[in-house]
């Protein structure tokens, strides 16, 4: 597997790397920049036990928010199905599944003694890593795990992962598959491998030959990463042994490992979390946190400032004895020192024993004997594990909530310039920087080493007039002119044309896979739109600061339009808002984190009353909430819709 692995880097390697471009130089070393700020919050302001155990319940809150399980999803009925049974010597092996919510189908193996002990069992839940097996499911490749666990004393629960299970759905939304509605709807599979996991445990609990207070969960790679996301959010689980799941933003987003991993490993870091707050969640339980030495996508520096700021949690928790880490020499692979050490974990932790044992050795049984689907034709119709995207993380209303206002305040502030709990000063949108004077316009630094570009001014018609028009280019505009789209609705006087990170003379490099810089925003709290909207709401603070003149109006098409909107929402001083052909839902652009969860554009546009707002070629019903908030706000003159 790991020749396989370097073999498959090395050949995707390109002779020659490309000259970074101006863009990719900027984003990198913002990005770089961010990750800084974010690494330092580690304790999240806990200095004391006290207060990080003060703490828990809005961590707990925040961690589940950032999954996308907040609320945290009703307890549905399992409605468990145990499909056939086997027996391999000494251990019995039931093929079976169940419904983490409805349609929602998790398929496993439960490995058990045959001969049932006199006291309950301890019980691990088996999470699967990246290992493709077709219509069998990725659990029939860790079958020998199930097997020892069983053989001596466990009762084991192996279960397919979302991605490679009997019925398929996807990881790869924003790796591959260009889902970034992802973002704005606040979805990641990882949330879903966490809530199996919940479930699964639900599941074992209700065993006969399980006990309930003796619960461990274990898995490699994608596993690993799911051992953790259950094991912080789910207190039964009382020992965790995480094996290469987890690295840290440095290594993700600084030296991009995100790169080499899928989207099931990464939730959204809204609250601008340091990535070892989320193992932190679990102390100060029982963990042994296992890795390779020669991992390329858990890379050593990575675990060990990992496994350092886990010794220092436990310490603070008192419990510095419970955290251990255990390094086998080789690449991202099992070996049989690093399966011994985590049986033996288990053993002393879980079992209370200390033993002699061996490495699993068994034969595997052909995959197909594992199913529990057997034929194509047992696949229940109702399975929504293909579209579970679409529905796992609950949308907002289309019509506005009641509030103070009478239609609701939602702090889109806060979503554009996020700080988490890294204080208001970082939530505050500062004057661009001058960078380089080109023909035509000047390079802006916005945002930290965030670039983006404002034109020289461009003169319409008479320029005495007070008011002056900001543009928001798309990528299908030419630089130095106003676009057809936008002449109508620019006012005489001086007019300027913005370029937002990304896009222009700032554009940056794109590859899909793995479309890095897009999927790092988000294990920072950020997304690519967002920033966009901070240069645009940036650049408007600078220009209604001028004594000369201080009237402005934004103008935008499309996703761009919006993005204007939003940033006049944010700069008070806009007077005018024009948003032509706006998307009717964020499904569509900009792509804002977790949007979709508290309000969508309609909504977002009528947060701009009693401004005024033009929308053009807004002809969908959709757009008839922004009319009734602008009722509502009393300004219903201050809209008009063409």
């Amino acid at each position: 597997m790991n020749l396989l692995l370097c073999l498959t880097l090395a050949s995707t390697l390109p002779a020659q790397a490309p000259k970074p471009t101006r863009g990719d130089i900027a984003i990198e070393k913002f990005l770089a920049e961010e990750t800084a700020k974010v690494t330092e919050n580690f304790l999240r302001g806990a200095r004391t036990r006290e207060e990080w155990e003060s703490k828990h319940p809005q961590n707990r809150q925040q961690y589940f928010e950032m999954l996308g399980l907040w609320p945290v999803p009703a307890r549905t009925s399992l409605k468990p199905v145990v499909t056939g049974t086997l027996t391999r010597g000494d251990v019995v092996i039931e093929n079976l599944h169940f419904q983490s919510k409805p349609g929602l189908y998790v398929t496993g193996n439960l490995y058990r003694p045959k001969v049932t002990p006199k006291k309950k069992s301890p019980a691990i839940l088996y999470l699967c890593g990246h290992s493709g097996k077709g219509r069998d499911g990725n659990k029939t490749a860790f079958q020998d795990h199930g097997m020892w666990f069983a053989r001596n004393g466990y009762v084991c629960l192996v279960i397919d992962t979302l991605q490679l299970g009997e019925i398929a759905g996807t990881h790869h939304g924003t790796y591959t598959l260009n889902r970034w509605w992802w973002h704005s709807r606040g979805y990641t599979p990882a949330g879903v491998e966490c809530w199996n996991g919940v479930r699964a445990i639900d599941y074992l609990v209700t065993r006969p030959e399980v006990d309930a207070d003796k619960i461990g969960v274990t898995g490699i790679s994608g596993g690993g990463a799911a051992t953790i996301w259950i094991a912080a959010a789910d207190p039964r689980v009382k020992v965790a042994v995480p094996v290469s799941g987890m690295s840290d933003l440095e290594s993700y987003v600084k030296n991009k490992v995100i790169n080499g991993h899928c989207d099931c490993m990464f939730l959204y870091n809204k609250y601008r979390w340091e990535w070892t707050t989320i193992a932190a969640l679990i102390a100060p339980r029982p963990m042994l946190f296992a890795n390779s030495d020669n991992d390329p996508i858990f890379p050593m520096d990575g675990n060990r400032r990992i496994i350092a700021r886990l010794r220092e949690v436990y310490k603070l928790l008192g419990k510095p004895g419970l955290v251990e880490e255990y390094v086998s020499k080789g690449g991202h692979d099992y070996r049989p020192d690093l399966r011994l050490a985590i049986f033996r974990f288990f053993d002393k932790h879980l079992m209370g024993v200390k033993r002699e044992i061996k490495d699993a050795d068994d034969k595997p049984l052909p995959g197909v004997q594992l199913r529990a689907f057997p034929k194509d034709s047992d696949i229940p119709k109702d399975a929504i594990n293909g579209k579970i995207d679409e529905t796992f993380v609950s949308e907002a209303p289309p019509s506005p909530r009641p509030g103070k206002e009478g239609f609701l305040r939602w702090p889109l502030h806060q979503s554009i310039v996020p700080g988490g709990d890294l204080g208001a000063e970082s939530r505050t949108i500062k004057e661009p920087k001058v960078v380089e004077k080109i023909t035509g316009g000047t390079i802006y630094a916005t945002e930290g080493n965030a670039i983006a570009f404002l034109s020289d001014p461009i003169v319409k018609g008479k320029n005495d007039e007070p008011i002056g028009t900001l543009i928001v280019l798309d990528d299908a505009d030419k630089d130095g002119e106003i676009p057809a789209w936008a002449k109508a609705y620019v006012a005489d006087g001086e007019v300027r044309l913005i370029r937002p990170r990304g896009t222009g003379l700032t554009r940056w490099t794109k590859k899909n896979p793995p479309n890095y810089v897009e999927r790092a925003h988000l294990l920072l709290g950020r997304t690519v739109d967002a920033g966009r909207i901070y240069d645009i709401a940036s650049f408007a603070k600078m220009q209604t600061g001028r004594e000369d003149r201080p009237r402005w109006s934004i103008v935008g098409r499309g996703a761009s339009g919006v993005m204007g909107a939003y940033a006049a929402d944010i700069v008070k001083n806009i007077e005018r808002v024009v948003v032509i052909d706006p998307p009717k839902t964020h499904r569509d652009g900009p792509y804002l984190l977790g949007i979709q969860q508290d309000l969508d554009i309609p909504i977002g546009l009528g947060l701009l009353a009693p401004r005024l707002l033009v929308l053009v070629g807004a002809k969908d019903k959709a757009f008839d909430v922004t009319v009734e908030i602008y009722k509502r706000a009393k300004a219903a003159d201050k809209l008009t819709r063409k």
